[in-house]
């Protein structure tokens, strides 16, 4: 890819777009705010939607995103779950936080808060795109009493320690130039030549109006420093000592064949899906849909 100076390949950008996390409300429309304090985090005011009854599923988004990436799959998901679709800290309607509050901890906080305050006694299946995705595998880790199940749509885990220079390079640029440009330069990297442009108009409008510190500060800890899980070795050793059932989609074959031996239990799986941009959930909507209904059919 040759944009704003970034030099970054598509294959290498398959999933490196992560989100942040947050969680709070009891009705669809509805914003709760909670206040606890978690190891020194304080939990953000966040909105979400709460629809439907039976097994319970929380839809996490990615960096730049909110919940509204998962409208396609909202209906035929709340036709057979409860199903909790969050906007997180700093996205969407969600609290705006301060700078320095975007670690993948403060959104593990958040979601561990929701959980325990607003569904005590109920465990989830989370369902995470991006970075989203890196979030619920955290918290599955963390807390597996809260957690039933993972499903990562192009989560930001597992990606080779080769690009590490990359991802370097775009929390450089994210920190020293204007974010919405190296976003939208990176969100072009991952399209599928069949993506709607409607929905890179959408991505990329978003991305403008997304806080500045939670676009600049939550790319970094996903892939880089002591505490990251998203790349190399230090992926693959996290995700093992995940013992929920895990599902993985992801665009790269490489990670599809790599990540595979990595989950302890047997309902766990790895797809590989082509022709689908990053965003595969809306590239390919009812395919991934019918593929999240019949894994979570199968737990």
């Amino acid at each position: 890819m040759a944009d704003q100076g970034l030099d970054i390949s598509r294959r290498g950008l398959l999933g490196w777009m992560g989100a942040t996390t947050a969680a709070a409300a009891l009705a669809p429309g509805m914003a709760i705010g909670a206040s606890a304090t978690d190891a020194g985090v304080r939990i953000a005011n966040l909105f979400y939607t709460d629809a439907g009854s039976g097994p319970a599923v929380m839809l996490l988004h990615g960096w730049t995103c909110d919940s509204h990436d998962w409208t396609w799959q909202l209906p035929a998901l709340e036709s057979r779950y409860r199903v909790v679709a969050v906007d997180l800290r700093g996205h969407g309607r969600s609290e705006v936080m301060p700078s320095g509050s975007y670690a993948p901890g403060d959104y593990v906080a958040d979601i561990e808060a929701l959980i325990e305050t607003n569904f005590s006694g109920r465990k989830f299946v989370l369902a995470g795109h991006s970075m989203g995705g890196q979030v619920a595998a955290r918290l599955a880790a963390r807390r597996p009493d809260l957690v039933r199940a993972v499903v990562s749509v192009d989560g930001a885990l597992g990606f080779s320690d080769a690009l590490r220079p990359a991802f370097l390079k775009v929390n450089q640029d994210l920190r020293e130039r204007d974010p919405a440009l190296v976003g939208r330069a990176l969100f072009q990297s991952v399209y599928d030549p069949a993506t709607d442009p409607a929905l890179k108009r959408w991505h990329a409008r978003r991305l403008q109006g997304t806080a500045g510190p939670a676009v600049r500060e939550s790319f970094g800890p996903l892939f880089l420093g002591p505490d990251q899980v998203g790349l190399g070795k230090q992926s693959e050793d996290f995700l093992r000592t995940v013992r929920v059932p895990f599902y993985h989609l992801c665009r790269d074959p490489e990670q599809a064949a790599r990540m595979r031996g990595w989950f302890s239990d047997r309902k766990s799986g790895v797809d590989h899906w082509e022709n689908a941009g990053h965003w595969i959930m809306q590239d390919r909507k009812d395919e991934v849909t019918a593929a999240i209904v019949g894994w979570i059919g199968s737990l």
